[in-house]
């Protein structure tokens, strides 16, 4: 017997979290039968989330990680076949499309979603780890308001560090930026926002050597800062610290199949999610680096879902 047998299915959603998840709602009840291929941690990015406020239909604070079983179980029982595999390559130039595993079995498709999401930079640390979900975060709009009349610190030079900076200040008492360099890489009509917000701090020339905090209750105190110049070490105190270094798109799978922008995200056609390729659509993190919300991401994966219909059905 075959151990590796070819799987056919109508659509291949690649990818997990809440854009494959509600695609794969979608495609099955649209009778699609539809094929979810997840890695060993499926959920994507809520999963590293706790307390989730901002999403629509729940009163209470819900979790990360528990939205996205509840998102993995109503996909199942609507009819979504769902597979640990991890693809490792993709051939989208001739039909159907095919995309192989690390299982060494081949899926062949009439369609694909691509939900693989993207993955926020940080900084590496030990310590950052150890505090992410406790005062460590890579989500302003996410986890701002947790900071009501207290002291952030924003890490990164660019217009995301900026953004970040500006959107806690409605909540924090005092926001610290912190660049590696003497000199920000945001746009210039954003520099100067930020230049004549009082509310902001800017410290040059720095990097965060250790986050340090409490161990029960977990949170974050203060940062152990380095002057890249003079390599002095100096204590801030802070009840927050937000990482905005950029985020990477798991795209590395696609180079030279799809589209891309400089930054690796996948790009569709306007107020689509259909990529250069006919039949392939790509939704959430992966294509979206402007709003980055699950709620968005979802949105993006019920479009992907009715224009894969849509598509099949022509």
């Amino acid at each position: 017997m075959n151990q590796n047998p070819t799987k056919h299915t109508k659509v291949l959603i690649i990818g997990s979290g809440p854009a494959g998840y509600t695609a794969a709602v979608y495609a099955a009840r649209a009778m699609l039968n539809p094929i979810l291929v997840h890695g060993m941690e499926p959920g994507g990015q809520l999963t590293t989330t706790t307390d989730v406020e901002n999403y629509p239909g729940f009163a209470k604070v819900i979790q990360g990680p528990w939205l996205m079983d509840q998102m993995k179980d109503q996909a199942k029982a609507v009819g979504t076949e769902m597979i640990e595999d991890h693809i490792s390559s993709v051939n989208f130039k001739s039909k159907p499309f095919e995309a192989i595993g690390e299982s060494g079995k081949k899926y062949t498709a009439d369609s694909i979603i691509i939900s693989t999401g993207a993955q926020a930079r940080w900084l590496n640390l030990e310590s950052e780890k150890k505090f992410r979900g406790f005062g460590v975060s890579a989500c302003a709009t996410c986890d701002g308001f947790f900071f009501k009349e207290k002291t952030v610190a924003v890490v990164g030079g660019g217009n995301a560090a900026v953004e970040e900076a500006m959107f806690l200040t409605k909540f924090a008492s005092k926001v610290k930026l912190i660049h590696r360099r003497d000199k920000l890489r945001a746009e210039k009509i954003l520099q100067k926002k930020l230049m004549d917000n009082k509310k902001i701090e800017i410290i040059w020339d720095s990097v965060v050597e250790e986050i340090v905090g409490d161990e029960n209750p977990k949170n974050v105190k203060g940062l152990k800062i380095k002057n890249v110049k003079n390599n002095n070490i100096s204590d801030l105190k802070i009840d927050g610290l937000f990482i905005a270094i950029g985020h990477d798109p798991a795209t590395q799978l696609f180079k030279d199949q799809l589209k891309m922008d400089k930054e690796g995200y996948l790009i569709t056609k306007p107020d689509s999610t259909e990529t250069n390729v006919p039949g392939i659509f790509a939704a959430g993190d992966v294509k979206d680096k402007i709003f980055r919300q699950a709620v968005t991401a979802a949105g993006m994966g019920c479009m992907a879902a009715l224009e894969a219909e849509k598509y099949l059905a022509s």
